[in-house]
């Protein structure tokens, strides 16, 4: 029983020390900005999202979307996301180091972007205790961790998106409702000017008859 009990004991302590949290966070983007993410391992897998929710620019159109540039330690590029809203990335780690993600905004509005990223380790014979029967365990471990997060990863990019379309749907509804008015304004204008050119031309005509 003791022998058992500091075996649950074991396996929790491994799983509390393989959980990596997702990091979410929210960042303005004017012309370039860069974000960084430390890798253990060589050969992590680097998962994640991003989605941009457009400021309220009240006449304009929806922003057609930002670049996003991804490079290793080494200075090359391991992922690219052209001219988009939105959009999900996974990569397998060339190397362990500082990990670099910049947004390009080619347009002179700034955008908000939700963005979301995970690396996912699952330990092999080198990193994990060399026990025959806690290796596999950790391993289960760590698919099952990794299974939850890309499942975790998943909702936070379609709540993103969920946020971005309500958003976009409300600046659509008022932009109508202020055409909607600017229009019976214009009419409203136009149908005054009418009478007032109409009464004008009356009273030249009664004038002219007189004399």
């Amino acid at each position: 029983m003791e022998g058992s009990a500091k075996g649950l004991m074991l396996i929790g302590l491994l799983l509390v020390s393989f959980v990596r949290k997702i990091a979410s966070l929210s960042v303005t983007v004017n012309d370039v900005e860069c974000l960084y993410e430390y890798v253990l391992y060589e050969g992590d897998t680097v998962s994640g999202n991003f989605v941009v929710v457009d400021h309220d620019i009240f006449w304009g159109a929806d922003h057609p979307g930002l670049d996003l540039i991804v490079t290793s330690p080494g200075g090359n590029t391991v992922h690219t996301s052209k001219g988009t809203s939105g959009d999900k990335f996974e990569f397998k780690a060339p190397r362990s180091g500082m990990y670099k993600f910049c947004f390009h905004n080619p347009y002179s509005t700034p955008e908000t972007v939700s963005f979301n990223i995970h690396v996912g380790h699952i330990p092999n014979e080198h990193n994990i205790a060399k026990d025959e029967h806690l290796d596999p365990i950790n391993v289960k471990i760590a698919e099952l961790r990794e299974a939850l997060e890309s499942v975790t990863l998943e909702q936070k990019y379609l709540k993103a998106r969920d946020v971005r379309h309500r958003h976009t749907n409300e600046s659509t509804r008022r932009r109508v409702v202020l055409y909607t008015v600017a229009e019976y304004l214009a009419l409203a204008a136009a149908s005054a000017l009418q009478v007032v050119y109409i009464r004008k031309l009356f009273s030249k005509s009664v004038a002219y008859n007189r004399v």
